[in-house]
């Protein structure tokens, strides 16, 4: 054996053991070396109101993508979602109220995890639309929003 030899697994070990890699779950993998920029907006087990985000359903997941635009002043009617979803407001600002006269405005550029299976509305704030993409998470057949005139959806 070579009077070096013994250095070289010694050496990977020492530089292996002062480096630490942070993995992520929006790893680029390797795209940043070619300018590609990620910006994580949200990463939540919790909806906005601090609640524990649901459990999934059982049955054959189906992902939603919605644009929404709500006209300036515009609140939505009583509604609820029966699955898990998160918008990010591309103009204006959301108001989001629950029943309670809890309460949280979003503003352009934010990210949200909506309530799930609680009743609640929504109100565009000042003089432009606002203009929100949403991501539900479901499964085939469940509606994504429930209309309402009742205080609580049924479980």
């Amino acid at each position: 054996m070579n009077r070096c030899s013994w250095l070289t697994p010694l050496a990977l070990a020492v530089l292996c053991s002062t480096l630490t890699l942070e993995v992520k779950a929006h790893d680029d993998h390797g795209a940043g070396a070619l300018g590609v920029e990620v910006t994580e907006l949200a990463n939540s087990s919790r909806e906005w109101d601090g609640q524990t985000l649901p459990r999934y359903p059982s049955g054959q997941p189906q992902i939603k993508v919605l644009k929404i635009t709500i006209p300036s002043g515009v609140r939505l009617p009583l509604h609820w979602h029966p699955v898990i979803n998160a918008a990010v407001v591309l103009k204006g600002a959301l108001t989001l109220e629950l029943l309670d006269g809890s309460s949280h405005t979003f503003r352009q550029g934010e990210a949200l995890v909506e309530v799930v299976n609680t009743v609640h509305t929504g109100r565009a704030l000042g003089t432009e639309p606002v203009e929100l993409v949403v991501f539900y998470a479901g499964v085939e057949g469940s509606p994504t929003t429930v209309l309402t005139t009742t205080a609580q959806p049924p479980h």
